[in-house]
Parts: C-alpha cells; structure tokens; sequence
C-alpha cells in the first residue's frame, strides 16, 4: 500500500475537522483531535486494508482518539473532584492551573498514600477492600488514609508538610 498521500489528506481534513468539531464543540480542541487522529494514521498506515475505506478508516481512527480523550478526561475530573471536594463545573484556565497543581502535589505522596487515595476516592473502594487489596489491617488503611488527605491538603494550601516518623 502506497503512503497516505498530501492530496488525500488534503481532501480529507474538512470532513475529519467537521467530524471533529461536532464531537467536541471547541474549535481548538477539534484541531488537536484531528492533529492525534492523522498522526495516528501516519503511524498506522501499515494495517489500513485498501479494501476499506479511507474516509471510514480516518473517522474510526478520529472516533477513538476522541472516547480515549474522554475518557483520560472524567478520570482526570474524578480525581480534581475528589481533592477539591467538589466536581469541576467548567475547564477554566484558573480550573485547569488548579488540576494540574493538584495533580503535582498528588504525585509527590509516597506511593502507598497515592494507591489509597486513588483505591478509594477514585475508583470506590471500601476501606476493607483496599485493606484486602494490600494485605493491611483496615486500622492502617484509615490512618494512611487520613494522613494522606492531610498531607495533599497541607501542599495544597502551601504549608510545609507535618515529618511523620515511623514507629515500630
């Protein structure tokens, strides 16, 4: 099979920025969309079939792009929803500033304070199936629980972090 050429993408690209305006409803969002969607097709024009169509073939490719998209999307608000204690109501640059700082602050939790609260807050655990999960008492669940969402609210806030000791 022959590269995608520039005339057939060429041809292409108003139906797919249609397509793709239509299932976002943002001008710029649409523009990214088919940018992934092409780039995508690029890297994949080995498994396009001749037999099928092209159109059918860059739209299919579009359609995932934007449900993946989607979905990265309501995980990332489920997760800024959680650590705000409120969903989300808009995609603000305020909004946005405030979910990638959140998210920064998340990442610098030790790993075993970051797996509870994502166990938990995010996927709906119970203490005692997440106690189950990592094979701990339910008592420590809730204590790393609760110095977790202390620790996060303190980077949050900008006030330096409480040291925890270990006790053994």
């Amino acid at each position: 099979m022959p590269p995608l050429s520039d005339r057939q993408i060429r041809e292409m690209l108003p139906h797919l920025q249609r397509f793709a305006l239509w299932l976002t409803r943002n001008p710029h969002s649409a523009e990214d969309l088919v940018q992934s969607c092409l780039a995508k097709a690029l890297g994949r024009w080995g498994g396009y079939r001749g037999e099928e169509s092209l159109r059918a073939w860059l739209f299919a490719i579009l359609y995932r792009q934007f449900i993946d998209g989607e979905r990265r999307r309501k995980r990332y608000q489920r997760i800024l929803g959680f650590f705000s204690g409120e969903e989300p109501v808009s995609e603000s640059a305020e909004t946005l500033a405030i979910a990638d700082d959140t998210l920064r602050q998340f990442a610098r939790l030790p790993a075993d304070a970051r797996a509870l609260l994502l166990m938990v807050s995010v996927e709906g655990m119970s203490y005692q199936e997440a106690a189950t999960a990592l094979d701990i008492p339910i008592g420590t669940v809730m204590s790393r629980l609760s110095r977790a969402r202390k620790q996060l609210h303190h980077h949050l806030e900008g006030q330096p972090s409480v040291a925890l000791r270990r006790l053994k």
